[in-house]
């Protein structure tokens, strides 16, 4: 799910190498058509999950030089490089787990008993499946991770203090090994 197309593929194996030489983990990557296309690029590092606006920067300069010779989207484009944000997609199975016990929304790829929405509190990892408690039922909902087209966490109270705790350590951290280091998020 951090991609959608071929041609999202294809970029992704472009950029995905640069990013890990960075110490980043790309969350989603997407080329959006439109009078100029857009290509977005979500990213976090892969130490604590974190991305700040040098690490930003870092990433763009990087992946523009490799897709400037690489060359896989052929009319001009604009490149975003972002942090994934409080309501970030969901995309591995990894990120099912960590975010276990938050409020998500998935869709699904296909119609499961009438729908392809459902909303409720993660509840984790079972092999390849993600389990959830859908608002309303009383049972835990197994979906299989191969069905998901899109997830997302939704904001709630809980989520925003869990990132301001992340990000007032990020900046904690940051501050104690470089002074000067950009703190934005």
């Amino acid at each position: 799910m951090k991609t959608k197309t071929d041609l999202d593929a294809r970029v992704l194996d472009i950029v995905e190498p640069i990013a890990d030489d960075l110490g980043l983990r790309i969350v989603r990557l997407r080329v959006m058509a439109g009078r100029r296309p857009t290509l977005q690029i979500m990213a976090e590092r892969q130490s604590d999950g974190q991305m700040n606006v040098s690490a930003c920067e870092a990433l763009s300069r990087a992946a523009s030089s490799a897709l400037e010779v690489e060359d896989p989207i052929r009319d001009a484009y604009v490149l975003e490089v972002s942090s994934p944000g409080l309501e970030r997609p969901l995309t591995s199975l990894e990120d099912f787990e960590k975010y276990e016990g938050y409020l998500a929304r998935i869709e699904l790829d296909r119609l499961v008993e009438g729908r392809k929405r459902f909303r409720g509190i993660l509840g984790g990892v079972d092999g390849d499946n993600v389990d959830i408690d859908l608002d309303g039922e009383k049972d835990t909902a197994q979906i299989p991770f191969a069905w998901i087209s899109e997830a997302k966490l939704l904001i709630t109270d809980a989520l925003i203090e869990e990132g301001q705790k992340a990000k007032a350590e990020l900046e904690k951290t940051e501050s104690a090994d470089n002074p000067l280091e950009d703190k934005d998020a």
